[in-house]
């Protein structure tokens, strides 16, 4: 007998979509985890819809793994609807499930509007997925995007940069003729960001915060300047450390010596009070603290 829309299972169901909405983000997180413990496709809508709205990171995130554990061939038709939602939170989370199921085909599904997306989260969701997602071996693809994505370069504060210039950085050597172009471009701010994404992509250890530095240093004063000023640095701060290193060498040298050039006897250590000098050196244990 089918029992799929049985009272009792409505029932259960409604008690299980009703403690996802709790007011308390420890129910919430608990629901969340019972979902995906014993996945259930009649929970696929209210989890989706939960996702929307769902104002804790880890409740959120657990969300989502409530929703893998669901057939793919069930959850990504709805997923996609979410894609075109006017909640950005729905195409932010909608775009990281994509990520996380990781099935190629979906990539075609993250459009324009969606790399080009007004909402910073949504954006930089778009394009670490949509790096993530291109085969390695399709370089024209990667071609188109990385032209879509250098048209991002110098929004926002340095988290939606980063995020951006991580994803070009992903999509390997397609994207270094348009950074080397960009990085000529007449707002300062677009050339800095785009040169300092290069860096990032040849020396990925120098860290982000220094190839901004370096990148806005350059589009200052102009390369030829810029790599005098850093030479000049160099140059300063190398004498600072041989001129540190001589005075260290000195010091070594005059404390074991004395002006006549006899070795100076070590001082004996003084005894604490009421100690006898001729007597055994303090244990720590006698010792105060």
């Amino acid at each position: 007998m089918d029992t799929t829309h049985s009272p009792g299972r409505t029932a259960q169901h409604g008690r299980k979509a009703a403690a996802l909405s709790a007011g308390e983000t420890s129910v919430r997180l608990q629901a969340a985890l019972a979902a995906g413990s014993s996945p259930d496709p009649a929970l696929l809508e209210t989890l989706v819809e939960r996702c929307a709205v769902e104002p804790d990171f880890f409740v959120r995130d657990m969300l989502a793994w409530a929703l893998l554990r669901l057939p793919a061939e069930r959850t990504l038709p709805r997923i996609r609807r979410e894609l075109g939602s006017e909640r950005p939170q729905a195409r932010s989370q909608a775009l990281h499930l994509l990520s996380k199921i990781g099935e190629e085909g979906t990539r075609t599904w993250i459009t324009r509007d969606l790399l080009h997306d007004a909402n910073d989260q949504v954006a930089r969701t778009a394009w670490r997925v949509a790096a993530v997602l291109v085969p390695e071996d399709a370089e024209e693809e990667k071609e188109r995007l990385a032209g879509e994505l250098v048209q991002e370069l110098g929004r926002g504060d340095r988290g939606v940069r980063l995020s951006l210039s991580r994803a070009l950085a992903d999509l390997g050597e397609v994207v270094a003729p348009l950074l080397e172009k960009a990085a000529e471009d007449s707002d300062p701010v677009v050339a800095a960001h785009a040169r300092a994404t290069e860096r990032l992509r040849q020396d990925p250890e120098s860290g982000f915060d220094a190839a901004v530095e370096e990148a806005e240093r350059v589009v200052a004063l102009g390369p030829e300047r810029a790599a005098a000023a850093a030479a000049a640095v160099a140059s300063v701060d190398s004498g600072r450390t041989e001129v540190q290193t001589e005075t260290v060498e000195a010091g070594t040298s005059d404390a074991g010596t004395s002006d006549a050039g006899t070795a100076v006897p070590a001082v004996p250590a003084v005894p604490a009070d009421g100690a006898d000098a001729t007597g055994p050196a303090a244990t720590p244990g006698d010792q105060e603290c």
